[in-house]
């Protein structure tokens, strides 16, 4: 069966769209506080309820295992819609808190019905290739994580009650171009039947094993660069009394990460993604060690050492997501690559919660960042029988 042109596109621009009303939920949660006059506890709490709806979501979807008993194009499409539907239980009359933490729990419950399941779907099509299709989906991905800071750089005076419509008619969208454009793939197996273990048949592969240790590793250190390259930034700048664009740099230095993800993608051809993988998450780990010295450094050069950074902390994860694909049992496919996503998460959550605790605790030291390290080299120990397998060359 030969793949339309159009399949890569048109799936990380549905996944894109799905996604989007996780980005731009944190794009006006100021907006959010001030409408619903939240104090700092409760916009805490409002911030944490899609990542806590994400990971509850992806186990429910793994350990039913979801994705491989039923079409992923219409797990998809309903996903979209109902995560659409949560983003703008906002708008109802009579809002309380607790209607608001509902609201994105469930945009986040709904989500791991978009974000895994898009990668199921793209490697259901790409069995060669897979770590180049990837490096498109989730460079996407990435480059959505940076635009919150597009937004407060622009300066736009948008209103959030229009964001929210528009990026729910966009969630929409996506869900209805997946069930409609994108049939089931050539390499598509479906299991009828449910089981509780479906996906612990994947992890007795000790490829798989290594992929996913390697994955959690990695994603200690992801999202927690991501949530602090402001207040690095900001650190800096008090540090060396030195003006930078702050909104503009912490844009350009997450979103570099879609160029470490779409060309790490195509270094896969030649090296393959273990090799490739190993590499980024090589030098990630060494810039969470060199962190604190690059405080000492003029501000061209602080700013080029983030800018490399953000291209390695990112450029690994499509490479991860595809070896996990790669090594997982076929008829359970969604499950393992979901459940690998919801432990990931977890991870993430508590690694954020560590360096946010060690930067009050030590007054905002860059040293603290060295904590970010022991992911790296994990995920370097765990990943490295990889390197020897001719299957991800």
């Amino acid at each position: 069966m030969q793949r339309p042109y159009y399949i890569l596109p048109l799936i990380v621009l549905s996944q894109f769209a799905g996604t989007s009303l996780w980005f731009s939920g944190n794009a006006i949660l100021p907006e959010i506080s001030k409408a619903f006059k939240l104090q700092q506890g409760a916009l805490a709490l409002v911030t944490s309820a899609v990542m806590i709806g994400f990971i509850t979501g992806t186990l429910i979807y793994a350990v039913f295992a979801i994705a491989d008993r039923f079409k992923p194009s219409s797990v998809f499409f309903l996903s979209s819609v109902f995560a659409a539907v949560a983003n703008l239980m906002i708008l109802l009359p009579h809002q309380q808190i607790i209607s608001l933490l509902l609201s994105r729990f469930l945009v986040g419950f709904f989500l791991a019905g978009i974000y895994p399941v898009g990668m199921k779907i793209a490697a259901e099509w790409y069995e060669k290739g897979l770590g180049k299709a990837l490096g498109y989906l989730v460079g996407a991905l990435v480059l959505g994580t940076a635009f919150p800071h597009v937004l407060k750089q622009s300066g736009w005076n948008y209103d959030w009650r229009v964001v929210l419509l528009l990026t729910s008619s966009f969630a929409l969208t996506g869900g209805l171009l997946i069930l409609f454009f994108i049939p089931s793939g050539p390499f598509a197996k479906t299991n009828l039947h449910y089981s509780f273990s479906a996906f612990k048949q994947s992890f007795r592969s000790a490829n798989f094993r290594s992929a996913s240790f390697g994955y959690f590793g990695h994603m200690w250190e992801l999202y927690a660069f991501w949530a602090f390259v402001p207040v690095l930034l900001s650190l800096y700048v008090k540090k060396q009394d030195a003006v930078l664009n702050i909104p503009f740099w912490s844009f350009s230095i997450i979103a570099a990460g879609a160029v470490g993800c779409i060309a790490g993608g195509y270094l896969t051809k030649w090296f393959g993604s273990a090799k490739v993988a190993f590499a980024a998450l090589c030098f990630s780990g060494i810039c969470c060690v060199l962190a604190y010295f690059s405080f000492s450094l003029p501000a061209p050069v602080f700013l080029f050492f983030m800018l490399i950074w953000g291209i390695a902390v990112a450029a690994d994860s499509p490479q991860f997501s595809s070896i996990v694909a790669q090594t997982a049992v076929a008829e359970n496919k969604g499950a393992a690559l979901t459940i690998v996503i919801s432990i990931g998460f977890s991870v993430t959550v508590v690694s954020i919660y560590v360096l946010n605790y060690l930067f009050e605790a030590q007054m905002q030291s860059p040293l603290v960042m060295l904590i970010l390290a022991p992911g790296p080299l994990f995920g370097l120990w765990k990943m490295y029988p990889l390197l020897k397998e001719k299957a991800f060359e």
